[in-house]
């Protein structure tokens, strides 16, 4: 099934205007400026450092289990895939589907609770789409006449935009970014390819981590059970673990189509014929239909019930939390053990800021190395304090 949505995509004059940098850039290589942005997201650091940090399992429970890394390319599969059937523009969905984790800290949404909880109690908030963008805007250090990577308004809309609202009054340092508008289609998609790359993954990783059953599964989760059956019905002779391979794949594609039709769909509806129509709109028309909705939300509740939430996760989300904390505790008391480049940040951000921007930039395993090395220092500072 595909659609014809080029004009209400971001095309022509509404490129010209959503790729302008905050930089002037060198002249034009015959990349669009999307595919530019794509490859200065692709070579950063924050980029490369996805690789070492959780997705559902950590890296050291098994080589088989997605990163943050493999899912972000997942997720860059599925909104190519999307884009390509509704005519929008692939190249600026690619960008934006590989930058919607980079803010994410170490230990998955376990760190990310975490590091919230210990900005709130200085009345801050960590926010990974606001990180992201401080990462693209500051932290990544690559060109010699800027800091950030100097990427378009639309990939840093985007980042900001593609899976919530912000109300200016509450972000006024947001306010080049059309809060009060809806983002562009191309973004609207990145939510929801996300949340279909990651139910896919997430059973798969459960199977294969031995928390979840695929007979359990196929009772409980009846978008998947569908699939299951017309696989099962196709290749009745076949090991269990290739049906519920092929399962996925068909639960995967259906979604998909689903999400290529409806928002097809509704935006006819809307009757929108440009982008700036599609920005007018009252709410996002990139959907799933009513019924697939309420099937992805079901397979949800059940990852939530059963593997994200299962007794060996719990411990290791306790683990991660108080690695977080503790460590951001020892850097808010013993500030001068940032590093320089960091410590360099405190007279305009403030402690609390500086230490959560650190430990979010961080793998899981260079948090731990941190965790032990300021263990170490504490032992010895309150050892040095009993022999004096």
């Amino acid at each position: 099934m595909r659609f014809d949505l080029h004009e209400c995509g971001v095309f022509g004059a509404e490129e010209r205007h959503l790729a302008v940098r905050v930089f002037p850039a060198p002249a034009g290589d015959g990349r669009s400026p999307f595919e530019r942005d794509r490859d200065r997201i692709v070579q950063s650091r924050a980029f490369r450092r996805l690789a070492g940090k959780t997705q559902v399992f950590t890296s050291r429970a098994s080589d088989h289990f997605r990163s943050r890394l493999t899912h972000t390319i997942e997720v860059a599969q599925v909104a190519r895939q999307v884009v390509a059937a509704l005519g929008l523009n692939a190249d600026l969905a690619e960008t934006l589907a590989l930058a919607h984790d980079i803010g994410h800290p170490p230990f998955g949404h376990a760190g990310e609770r975490a590091l919230d909880g210990c900005l709130q109690r200085y009345g801050l908030r960590f926010d990974h789409n606001l990180h992201a963008l401080r990462i693209v805007e500051h932290f990544e250090q690559r060109y010699a006449g800027h800091r950030g990577l100097n990427l378009t308004l639309a990939t840093r809309e985007g980042i900001i935009k593609h899976s919530r609202d912000y109300e200016e009054s509450s972000h006024p340092e947001l306010a080049e970014y059309l809060l009060d508008q809806q983002p562009p289609l191309e973004a609207q998609i990145i939510d929801l390819a996300d949340e279909i790359a990651y139910l896919t993954a997430d059973l798969d990783d459960g199977v294969e981590s031995g928390l979840l059953e695929i007979e359990h599964i196929i009772e409980h989760v009846g978008i998947l059970r569908r699939s299951y059956v017309m696989v099962r019905q196709a290749h009745p002779n076949a090991e269990e673990k290739y049906v519920f391979h092929d399962a996925l794949q068909s639960m995967q594609k259906a979604m998909v189509l689903d999400l290529v039709r409806q928002t097809g769909e509704n935006v006819i509806a809307s009757k929108a014929k440009s982008l700036e129509d599609i920005r007018a709109l009252p709410e996002r028309v990139a959907q799933l239909s009513r019924a697939t909705e309420a099937e992805r939300a079901e397979g949800k509740r059940y990852l939530y019930d059963t593997l994200y939430t299962c007794p060996l996760l719990e411990q290791e989300h306790a683990k991660a939390e108080t690695v977080v904390t503790e460590l951001f505790e020892f850097w808010m008391t013993h500030p001068d053990q940032l590093p320089e480049s960091y410590a360099r940040e405190i007279e305009t951000d403030g402690v609390p800021r500086v230490a959560a921007d650190y430990i979010a930039g961080m793998t899981d395993h260079f948090i731990l190395e941190q965790y032990a090395e300021a263990r170490r220092f504490v032992r010895s500072e309150t050892s040095a304090v009993r022999v004096g």
